[in-house]
């Protein structure tokens, strides 16, 4: 196994890493977002405020992105499996 193998296993892990975070994250972040100009407008400062919207939030985006986030990681898993006899020898 090359360093350059090494290398580009890890660039495709951070980039699938990415991908799977990025639908729960965002959703998050605009959640956060707006919970926290509402906060600041109305000057309400309780922090189940922010954390159930988000948890819902999240949930949501796992439940809407879900299945492409499964098939997603399956089709990483394959390509990684099927790429084992050529990284031996």
């Amino acid at each position: 196994m090359t360093p350059e193998t090494i290398m580009s296993l890890a660039r495709h892990a951070l980039q699938v890493t990415l991908l799977l975070a990025m639908p729960l994250l965002l959703s998050a972040l605009i959640i956060g977002l707006v919970i926290g100009i509402f906060q600041a407008a109305t000057q309400i400062n309780e922090s189940t405020l922010s954390f159930i919207p988000k948890l819902v939030g999240v949930a949501l985006a796992l439940l809407i992105a879900g299945p492409w986030m499964l098939q997603l990681i399956t089709g990483y898993t394959r390509e990684l499996f099927m790429s084992i006899p050529g990284m031996l020898g």
